[in-house]
């Protein structure tokens, strides 16, 4: 499975982008539970991309609380919902400026912390690495004796990263033939509510741990704030129609128990940008000018300073923006 990068692509700033052609669509249920036992919470559009005309009815499960897309795109329209202009697939000071120097520093020490008593020779993977930017940080930062690998199903996202001197495999860690109970760490960093099964891809991350080994996952909260407030359209963490399984701390516990992993923590952590991208698909939504809604995207310092004070004070209330889970196979 890949994505392709031949189509034109579409600005997340340039709402004025409106195909006129449907998605192809497939019914999905709760990951989790594995039954269709929900309650519709949001109706939503691809604000951000403008990928497709459509509107995404988000179910939460009644039984473990997973937010999911009661019908998503098909694995073959990967290459519409992600277009070439994608953020994830080439974050680089070029075209962040400012913001990237501040996240560099930032995510850095994140990465750092996940790294916390890896012996020197450690091997590490992430799982959905993008461009490889957290894979940079650990070989900028980190030692150089650990050995540093990632996943990822995007051609120009690894293409982007070996052109950084990163080896990064292209597929899924599910299908492809990487070396089993050999990894200290594993990273999902922004990676889990994008994947069409977590339970199929924890269990493929726990193949490659060994024992003892652990894995982190950083993903949107839907007990956040911001999700309270803008949940039942704008939420920044709909993502509308890229992120299919969103979780709370019980649907993670649940995600770790169907992949035979043990918790080791689940906790919170800041982010701005589920904030800024709330208020800006509200203004899109409501048909603001372009010159205001702009004022809220990735690239907005004072909109990502401020939203990131706040957060940092709902965080200390386990409030925060992201879940951040530990977990760890069984020794």
């Amino acid at each position: 499975m890949s994505i392709a990068v031949s189509s034109p692509p579409l600005h997340a700033d340039d709402s004025s982008c409106a195909p006129t052609a449907s998605l192809s669509l497939v019914p999905a249920r709760c990951c989790l539970c594995e039954d269709d036992d929900a309650e519709p919470v949001a109706v939503g559009e691809d604000f951000e991309y403008r990928t497709s005309p459509d509107s995404f009815l988000a179910m939460r499960c009644r039984g473990c609380g997973l937010i999911y897309l009661k019908t998503r795109p098909a694995m073959s329209e990967l290459s519409r919902i992600y277009p070439p202009s994608y953020h994830a697939f080439d974050f680089s000071p070029e075209r962040f400026g400012l913001i990237y120097k501040i996240r560099r520093r930032l995510e850095a020490r994140r990465a750092l912390s996940c790294c916390r008593g890896l012996p020197v020779d450690a091997r590490i993977i992430d799982v959905g690495c993008g461009d490889g930017f957290h894979l940079k940080l650990l070989r900028d930062f980190g030692k150089p004796t650990w050995t540093l690998e990632g996943v990822d199903l995007s051609p120009a996202a690894v293409a982007c990263a070996r052109q950084a001197g990163l080896t990064v495999h292209e597929g899924k860690a599910e299908t492809l033939h990487l070396p089993q109970a050999a990894y200290d760490l594993v990273l999902l960093i922004q990676t889990v509510e994008h994947i069409e099964s977590p339970p199929e891809t924890l269990a493929a991350v726990r193949r490659l741990l060994r024992p003892g080994g652990r894995v982190v996952i950083v993903t949107d909260n839907t007990r956040s704030l911001d999700c309270k407030i803008f949940g039942g359209r704008h939420w920044g963490g709909y993502h509308f129609p890229r992120h299919w399984n969103l979780f709370n701390r019980d649907a993670m516990r649940r995600l770790a128990d169907k992949a035979d992993l043990e918790v080791v923590h689940i906790g919170t952590q800041v982010s701005p940008v589920n904030w800024v991208y709330s208020l800006r698909n509200l203004l899109v939504d409501w048909g603001a000018p372009r010159w205001l809604y702009q004022r809220f995207s990735l690239q907005s310092t004072v909109a990502l300073s401020v939203f990131t004070l706040l957060d940092n004070g709902l965080r200390l209330i386990g409030r925060g923006a992201l879940l951040r889970a530990i977990l760890q196979r069984p020794r």
